[in-house]
This record gives C-alpha cells, structure tokens and sequence, in this order.
C-alpha cells in the first residue's frame, strides 16, 4: 500500500513524486510503457519552471543536458519579436532547450533517490473509490492509496475509467513530430538554434520546423494546411516527412532516418474539476491545447508544484483536508488561461492565413515591438506574471517571490522571511538583507509564491493562521 499512487512517468508525474517524497510521503509511480521514448517533444522549459526546479536543485542537472543555441526569447504564435523576459526580474529569462526524455531522466534519477518506486508496464486498467481511498489495478497488481494522481497524459486512461468528461474544441488538423537525420540539406534548412520564427518555413500549403540538435539530427514538425484530420493513430512513414523535406527545402535536403514520430492535433479540452474524490488531475489529463509556446509540459509540471504541497501536508495531519480543495481552484484558472492564449495565437500561426490575418499579423508584431505590450505578453507565455487569487491585504500575497536565495527552498517546505527586523524572534524567521521589491516580511509557500506579506506592520494573528505556518517547524 501506497499513500499516493502517481500515475504516468512524464514529467508532470515524476515532477509531482518528488514533490511528495522530499516531504516523505510514501509515493508509487505506475507507468504502462516498458521504458522511457527518447523522442524531442516539448522541450521548451519557461523562465518560471526552471525558477520552481531551481527551488529544488533540479534545475542544474537540466542545464548541463540542454541543447547548444544562442540567447533568444520565447515567442507569441511563432512572430518573428523575441518576447523579452528580463523586466520579470528573473535569473532565467530565456527558454531552456532539452529533448522532454532528459527532464524526464532527471526527475527520475531524483525520485528514485528519494525512494520513489517506478513500476514501468503496469497500465492502469480499474480504478475503484471505496470509502476514504482509492483502489488502482495496474499490471497485474491491485494497490491501496489514499489518493490517486493522474498525470496520464491527453487520453488519461483514468479520466476515461472514471468517466469524467473532456469538454471543449476538437482537433482542426494533425501535424507530425518527429526526431529525424537528414544526409544532406539545401542552404534554406536552419543552422543554428534560434528564435522560433527562424525555424518554420511555409511554402504554398506546406509547412515545417526544422530544430537543429547537431550530429546531422533534427526536431521536425510539419504538415498541410487545410488537409482533412487524418486519425491520430495512423503511423508516420518515412515518405512523408521526406516529401514534405523536400518540398519545404528542396530537393537537396534528403531524409536519411527518422528515429521516431507520432502525430499531435490543435484539439483544446479542459476537464471542469481537477478533483473527483479521492482522485486528482495533472498535466495534460487535465487540459491540452494547442503546441503554441511551449506551454504544456510547463503548465503541467507547475500543476505538480502546487498539488505536492498540499497533499503532503494534508498526508501528514499539518494542514486540514480542505487545503486540497485550493488545488482546483488555483490550478483550474491558471490552465483556462493558457487554453485561452494558446486559441488567441491560431489567427497568426495558421499556416495559410486570409488576407486580413495577414494585415493583422503585421498590426500585432509591430505592437509586439513596443515594451510595455512586449513585457506583458512576455509575462504570459514565461509564467512569470501568473499569480493567485489568496486572501491577504498585500498586494504581494499570491504573486512570485524574486530575487530570495533559491537554496531556502530545496527541502520542499515554506519559508518566513524577516528583511527588515519586523518579526518577533520566538516565530524562528530567517532573518535576511532587504531585496528590491520585497517587503519588510513574507511568508513563502513551497511553489515560491507569497502566502503572507507584511511591510512595517505585521498582523501576527493572520501569519498564524495561515496552513503554511503549520508547515514552517
């Protein structure tokens, strides 16, 4: 028997197992594929995420494993602006790089350490809720837990076995992924890993995205504008990425293998409660929308950071079951948002725009280029600006804490800052230099965000009544 049962070993999951084990919690991961697919896809990690996994010191590991390319912003539907995330106050304001394999690689190595157990071909096939727990089937075992994680990706078996609906907009199209080598390749195939828009290139109702990995390896993404939804499931050959290579690229550009491919559609869904019973939901089980961005694998892992706390502490009788509830009600605004923004880029980043989309997209990269329009789609698409709606008269209380030593952080737990000598000494604060923008004290929940706030005056009776201060000793 497990405490809590995760299942799926992407990174939401594994973010989420070490989340719960660093607070010992005891967690089991279930995972149906037999080992982990080395394939590229979403790996794009946004200035926020890689500010939480610094928290954790996963952050490191993942920089020395990212991909080679020059200094350049994220993107809004692939519009050739650099959002610049430096106005955000942050030590990490480009996008990192990494094949979504090696996060995955390093948050196991991680949650292993910490004595989570990973069982690989062992698909979940039943879930039951009797009573105050979960009973889960997966492979041929039948394991007890008080809660179940699904973080089973867009088609959650979980979500379909509990028959929870996914309501929102279909799929338009599909386009192709893959991990391929090119033998050969014409002056027009992309040199160097830079700005997005650098990468795509249309050509009549073609398009593709050549991502440069080095060695002759390329990420592709690619299709047909306008072509009709071809089922998900229905393999990718090796004649058509070449054809649509050499019809973007010409015919000196020759595909030489293709390492693996699958199919991804613009389909945007949203499950209306992240919680049924004793069962959570993360990641893309939750919610999926367009590629645009680089938005998934971070909204999911940001889902992780939130839920790991409150289940720990509601596991270990610090905090009361009604912590569980503000998972939904913080984590379900934050991914509508991201539905929203990914739905807004498909009027630019349709490949075949009419001719007012294509007015429009010279009105919107020229507003891009003013600082103040750019910080703030800069804010949306790094994470940088989200915040949440927590009681509090402070108008820091729900927002990101920066420029505070990411070290405070790794034991998973919240932290009082006194910066100004404003603090009794029996509430044990860690008494710290002032930081630019910060106030004179704040509590600072596990995922970096304000819990409580105070600037000269500080009300002691809403600190301790706050569930984060039962988690401080």
């Amino acid at each position: 028997m497990a405490e809590v049962i995760v299942a799926g070993a992407g990174p939401t999951g594994l973010t989420l197992a070490c989340e719960l084990a660093l607070a010992g919690v005891d967690v089991l991961v279930v995972e149906r594929l037999p080992h982990r697919i080395e394939q590229t896809k979403g790996g794009a990690i946004q200035p926020r995420t890689q500010e939480l996994l610094e928290l954790r010191g996963l952050l490191e590991p993942m920089q020395a494993r990212a991909l080679s390319r020059e200094p350049a912003g994220g993107h809004f539907a692939m519009l050739p602006v650099p959002l610049d995330c430096t106005a955000w106050d942050t030590a990490h304001p480009y996008p990192l790089s990494i094949p979504q394999w090696e996060i995955e690689e390093v948050l196991e190595e991680r949650a292993t350490a910490l004595g989570v157990k990973v069982l690989r071909e062992s698909a979940v096939t039943a879930v039951e809720q009797p009573g105050d727990g979960v009973v889960v089937t997966a492979g041929d075992r039948r394991i007890e837990a008080r809660y179940l994680v699904a973080c089973d990706g867009g088609h959650s078996t979980v979500r379909k076995l509990l028959g929870v609906p996914f309501p929102g907009r279909p799929g338009t199209y599909t386009a192709v992924l893959a991990d391929v080598r090119l033998s050969s390749v014409s002056d027009l195939v992309p040199k160097t890993l830079g700005h997005i828009s650098t990468l795509t290139r249309e050509v009549d109702d073609r398009w593709v995205m050549l991502v440069p990995l080095g060695g002759g390896r390329y990420r592709f993404t690619g299709g047909a504008a306008g072509e009709a939804e071809p089922a998900r499931d229905r393999p990718v050959t090796f004649e058509e990425i070449a054809e649509l290579l050499r019809v973007v690229y010409g015919e000196q550009t020759v595909l030489a293998a293709v390492d693996n491919a699958s199919r991804f559609s613009d389909a945007t869904r949203q499950i209306a409660s992240y919680r049924v019973g004793n069962v959570f939901f993360a990641g893309d089980s939750a919610h999926i929308h367009p590629p645009f961005g680089g938005q998934g694998l971070n909204l999911g892992v940001q889902d992780a950071f939130n839920l790991g706390w409150k289940l720990a502490a509601v596991l270990r009788g610090r905090a009361s079951a009604d912590l569980l509830d503000t998972y939904h009600a913080e984590r379900h605004p934050a991914g509508a948002w991201v539905l929203h923004i990914t739905q807004a880029q498909r009027v630019f980043a349709t490949p075949r725009p009419g001719e007012d989309a294509v007015e429009l997209r010279k009105v919107f990269t020229d507003l891009m280029r003013l600082p103040e329009a750019n910080r703030h789609l800069a804010g949306l698409m790094s994470g940088l600006s989200h915040s949440y709606d927590l009681p509090g008269s402070h108008p820091l209380a729900g927002h990101r804490v920066a420029g505070l030593d990411p070290s405070l952080f790794l034991a998973g737990k919240p932290v009082l800052l006194d910066l100004a000598g404003i603090l009794p000494s029996h509430l044990g604060a860690t008494r710290a230099e002032p930081v630019d923008g910060l106030p004179g004290a704040v509590l600072v929940r596990p995922d970096g965000y304000a819990a409580w706030a105070a600037d000269t005056h500080p009300d002691l009776d809403a600190l301790v009544g706050h569930p984060c201060w039962s988690l401080l000793a």
